[in-house]
């Protein structure tokens, strides 16, 4: 239990007016940035979708402010935005400016029911590659009509027009709008470059400024942003179209969509980058919704939240939605107390920002992440679909070919042939459906008609059609075929009439390398021969040649010319014991010394000199730095020192000698528990203590002494209970033996 001790003058948790006040003294300036950076965009946006410009700065206040206060994301910013400038552009022209208010209107209300039917989340679904195509397309779709703008003319009716209009454009006569344009850009590609001092200074506020007090000073005649002198009353704009239904619902749906989309991904970015709850993306589409339906409703067009203005609101230092809701608040009075200043920003200006900012949406570190997910075709397909068509069609042409790349990457099988000599192995992997089977077909006709063939199945997926042809061309080939099924058995399921239907149901089966042979070789042994030791194991060699060296043949090359073992693992010889498996190591870990009943003669041990020249070797050579002793259960060599040794094996006799001072250390120390319990068999319990006693003679060596002594080398008692899988290792502190990972010293 935690204790909280306050201070003798402490009056507990703060007051909820001294927070606010210590939140406002972050949120205040941080607003003030991201006012800075919202005015120019919200006007250029209005520029380039045909709208009226005071209505940019109706959604930047209006759906801004309702976004704030309603929405899910504390620091998300929301506002007009880039990425619905080709759709809006489009609307616009098509039903004209009242009706696009009430499309606005329609978009804000689906994107609530998207909300309040928890569907959020299932736009994050979307691919990222469809997400990055769809804002590249819109930023090079801006590009290229806002270049007209920029030099001296006006954007053609799409993006396809604009470029086959681009060189005449180029080669025209150029006048004071080139200038201004060429100033803003030269200015935003500057601004990053100039010192931070300087840069406190958002590049989009001072891009502008600077185009503007040029344009001033010089007397520069050229088109400026229109705004009425005051900000005139607010009224009900939104009009239903008299027919064109279906047009009006596909362009409120595709607003939604979009707007819905930007609006979640930027919630999720600004998520990444601060600490805290997350954003309750269900709430955050409803209020989105709701900013929609009132800029729309009083003269505005859609907003979203803009991961640029979000992004910046955190760098600045905001803590709280009050920081979102105060920038509103300053764009306001700018239209009040503004008006005059903002009517004299050059057209041109306005146009070369959105040039710079939709070059933004082409991000590179997007493309190449992309492209290194092996997304690009979907990436190319939606870009080329939003800037030749639509937005609509290219995000339609991506989850398309996006659908199309998981179908392909789901069902893929590999297929190919093997020759060795006068027979044929036919390897298949992967999921083997319907889809394959014309190219299965191809890859079966390549073989010989008598050829001796092994069909090797790897597969996680089998369906019926592809069953029935492997099956038809066994049946027709006139040479020897051996189905050969590593992993679960889909077709001789099939073959038996119980064919597995569905993926979930296959069992899940233990690798071959990890499995005995005889429980997979039996039914794979391709041999018309009488089964012995020596063809099963030649068989698991071709299995290990085939399947595991390629995959461990690295490791083997690292170690061909010397060996550093870090361990020395003396264990019985018992078949069941496989250390490499119960310890997880691999080539090169384990020096391994392998006798009956894991005993250790004593350093003067005679005759018996073949442990001790391994431990010498081990400590004294290869500087290993622990070793273990491990016991397992059922061991036949315990059972022979309680006497229960098989008659007349006078070597075994012999060598169970050296386990006599385990049962004179039986007769003199307490039991040994295993997992707080004595095991119930007699030959087990001395199991326990001949671990302990081997030990504790392993000290006896010099070799051991010394490496100890020095702080070298490590002793560990282990123990392998067979018929529970379970490894246990002695620990002193539970006086016996607790499974791996709970031991305490």
């Amino acid at each position: 239990m935690i204790e909280i001790v306050r201070g003798e003058h402490d009056t507990g948790p703060p007051s909820p007016l001294e927070t606010f006040k210590q939140n406002l003294k972050h949120d205040l300036p941080a607003s003030i940035v991201v006012f800075l950076v919202a005015v120019p965009l919200s006007l250029g946006i209005a520029l380039a979708a045909g709208a009226p410009v005071l209505a940019g700065l109706v959604s930047a206040v209006v759906g801004g402010l309702v976004a704030s206060v309603f929405g899910g994301s504390p620091l998300q910013v929301s506002g007009p935005s880039a990425a619905l400038t080709v759709v809006l552009a489009d609307t616009i022209a098509t039903h004209g400016w009242p009706v696009t208010c009430a499309i606005t209107v329609a978009a804000g209300l689906l994107q609530i029911l998207f909300g309040l039917t928890r569907t959020a989340r299932a736009a994050l679904a979307v691919s990222p590659a469809i997400v990055h195509g769809l804002l590249a397309g819109i930023g090079v779709t801006i590009v290229l009509g806002q270049l007209h703008v920029v030099l001296g003319g006006t954007a053609q009716g799409s993006a396809l027009a604009n470029v086959v209009a681009l060189p005449r454009q180029i080669a025209a006569h150029h006048d004071q709008a080139v200038l201004i344009g060429v100033v803003t850009l030269a200015v935003l590609l500057a601004w990053p470059r100039l010192p931070a001092v300087v840069r406190r200074v958002p590049a989009p506020l001072a891009a502008i400024a600077l185009a503007t007090g040029l344009s001033v000073l010089t007397g520069m005649t050229l088109p400026r942003v229109d705004l009425p002198a005051g900000l005139p009353s607010l009224h009900l704009v939104p009009r239903l179209p008299d027919g064109g239904w279906g047009g009006f619902a596909l362009a409120a749906v595709t607003i939604a969509l979009i707007a819905g989309l930007e609006s979640l991904l930027s919630a999720v970015s600004v998520d990444k980058r601060r600490g805290g709850p997350r954003t309750d993306l269900d709430r955050e589409l409803v209020g989105q919704g709701m900013a929609n339906v009132a800029a729309g409703a009083l003269g505005g067009f859609p907003v979203t939240g803009v991961v640029v203005r979000s992004m910046t609101n955190y760098e600045a230092g905001a803590r709280t939605r009050m920081s979102a809701m105060l920038h509103c608040a300053w764009i306001l009075a700018a239209c009040l107390l503004l008006t005059g200043t903002l009517r004299l920003i050059p057209l041109a200006a306005l146009a070369a920002l959105l040039v710079y900012v939709g070059t933004k949406l082409v991000n590179p570190a997007a493309i190449k992440d992309v492209r290194r997910h092996g997304d690009l075709p979907v990436y190319v397909v939606t870009l080329a679909g939003a800037v030749a068509v639509n937005l609509l069609t290219g995000v339609a042409a991506g989850i398309l070919l996006a659908l199309a790349l998981m179908l392909r990457r789901m069902i893929f099988s590999g297929i190919h042939v093997e020759k060795h000599g006068d027979s044929h192995r036919v390897v298949i992997e992967g999921a083997l459906t319907f889809l394959s089977v014309p190219r299965l077909t191809r890859v079966l006709a390549e073989v010989p008609a008598h050829a001796e063939v092994t069909l090797e199945l790897l597969v996680d997926y089998l369906d019926h059609a592809a069953f029935d042809c492997l099956r038809g061309w066994q049946q027709a080939h006139a040479g020897p075929v051996t189905v050969d099924e590593l992993g679960h058995p889909w077709f001789e399921r099939g073959r038996a009439g119980t064919p597995t239907v569905r993926r979930g149901l296959a069992a899940r089966v233990v690798p071959r390398w990890l499995a005995p042979w005889s429980e997979w070789q039996a039914e794979h042994v391709a041999l018309p021969v009488q089964r012995s030791a020596s063809s099963l194991l030649c068989r698991g060699a071709s299995e290990f040649q085939r399947r595991t060296a390629p995959l461990l043949r690295d490791t083997w090359t690292g170690l061909a010319d010397g060996q550093e073992p870090h361990t020395l693992f003396i264990t019985c010889g018992d078949a069941r014991i496989v250390p490499n498996l119960i310890t997880t190591s691999g080539p090169g870990d384990l020096f391994t010394v392998r006798n009956i009943g894991n005993l250790v003669p004593p350093a003067d041990g005679g005759a018996d000199s073949s442990v001790g020249a391994a431990i010498e070797y081990a400590v004294g050579v290869l500087g290993v730095a622990e070793i273990v002793v491990c016991g397992h259960s059922g061991c036949g060599a315990m059972k022979a020192l309680l006497g229960q040794a098989p008659a007349g094996l006078h070597q075994l006799g012999a060598w169970l000698r050296h386990g006599e001072p385990t049962l004179l250390r039986r007769g003199r120390e307490a039991p040994l528990l295993l997992g707080g319990r004595r095991p119930a068999a007699e030959a087990d319990q001395l199991a326990l203590q001949n671990v302990v006693q081997q030990l504790e003679t392993l000290r006896g060596y010099p070799v051991v002494a010394a490496a100890l002594e020095r702080g070298g080398l490590r002793l560990t008692g282990m123990y392998f209970d067979v018929g529970a899988a379970q490894v246990s290792l002695l620990d002193d502190a539970a006086r016996g033996f607790v499974p791996a990972g709970a031991v305490t010293s």
